[in-house]
């Protein structure tokens, strides 16, 4: 009962702080709305940002939206089989239908409180599966590994062919700032400082609580990443790492056509609004919300779109995919689970598998 509780105020807490991000940008584009309506001599009683973002979802080409869809499940199967190769030598061959509904529960869960749905997700194959669940916790790891390193990978590919546009941005938020300069050399010292003091008490750092946990975490990425050469099919599981990845960018650029304002951007803006948008979904409020509008925002202000249409778009992707679509499907699942494993027995698990 207590643990309900305090997740139910976890709930709450991460629900406000998204709602909060949310409202706190709906208020700043709706008084740059009104500006821009003045600006062009609308009246302001025709000036409303609610009813433009109900507009611009009616006007939306829902056409792409289904491709949208189809490249998000084909994503979740790649993650589904790529998930089954890292419990299969726990000595259990998964069934294909109850991982793909596990990982479909796990984005459900995530919703709620980040990260509550790698447990979920975990604790469903344990059940369905009958697989020790810190086992299975230890395959998704693994799995999450692999995602931090792809998304790195992603974060260099877009330093490399937006470096410039990078740098701008950058450039223009310090000339916005009082003391930027002063700020960037204090910065830099600060840093050389900082690798000097390290070096002489490397000693004592090294010894240290926080050091060692540091160092753990580094060596299970390590491990983690080592662990993919004993699959069955290590070329397999790459494959589907890169496919789910690609199909994410694809979900960004597809979405695009599917709204006016966004539809002859390039590639390479889809490529960094997938990454900025995979950024903010990582900040702990229900699957990224408020602050997945917040960046996407000021990235689309970056290549000639609207701070208004930003809005819109980050609304159309967000709402239709990240919650419209994990939500159904997530309820789906949790009831589909319990019926699809109802005449279903796992075999004992061997001998060898146990003392792995």
């Amino acid at each position: 009962m207590k643990n309900s509780l305090t997740n139910f105020l976890k709930f709450l807490l991460f629900l406000g702080f998204g709602l909060a991000i949310l409202y706190f940008v709906f208020q700043k584009q709706q008084t740059a709305y009104l500006e821009e309506c003045a600006l062009r001599g609308t009246p302001l009683s025709d000036c409303s940002l609610i009813q433009k973002i109900i507009d611009d979802f009616r006007s939306a080409n829902y056409g792409w939206i289904a491709v949208v869809y189809l490249c998000y499940m084909i994503s979740n199967v790649s993650r589904s089989l790529r998930w089954k190769m890292l419990i299969k030598p726990l000595g259990r061959d998964a069934r294909f239908v109850n991982v793909f509904a596990a990982v479909m529960l796990g984005y459900f869960g995530n919703l709620g409180l980040p990260r509550l749905g790698e447990v979920m997700r975990s604790v469903a194959v344990s059940k369905y599966e009958a697989v020790p669940v810190e086992r299975v916790i230890g395959t998704v790891i693994v799995e999450r590994l692999m995602d931090v390193l792809f998304l790195l990978l992603c974060i260099g590919l877009c330093l490399l062919i937006e470096f410039d546009t990078i740098i701008t941005y950058l450039q223009k938020w310090q000339e916005g700032k009082d003391g930027g300069n002063n700020l960037l050399i204090f910065g830099a010292t600060g840093g050389v400082l900082l690798l000097l003091a390290g070096w002489i008490f490397r000693q004592k750092i090294m010894a240290s609580k926080l050091f060692k946990k540091v160092f753990n975490v580094v060596k299970g990425f390590g491990e983690g990443m080592l662990s993919v050469r004993k699959l069955d099919n290590p070329i397999g599981f790459w494959l589907h790492s890169i496919n789910i990845w690609f199909m994410y960018f694809l979900m960004t650029y597809f979405c695009f056509f599917a709204f006016g304002p966004t539809a002859d951007l390039a590639p390479k803006v889809a490529l960094m609004a997938f990454v900025v948008g995979a950024l903010a979904i990582a900040v702990p409020s229900p699957g990224g919300m408020g602050t997945y509008h917040l960046f996407i925002i000021n990235l689309m202000a970056l290549y000639g779109v609207s701070e208004a249409d930003g809005f819109s778009f980050a609304n159309i992707l967000f709402f239709s995919v990240q919650l419209g679509i994990n939500v159904v499907i997530g309820l789906i699942a949790l009831l589909a689970l319990p019926a699809m494993n109802k005449n279903y027995q796992p075999e004992p698990l061997p001998e060898e598998a146990k003392i792995l």
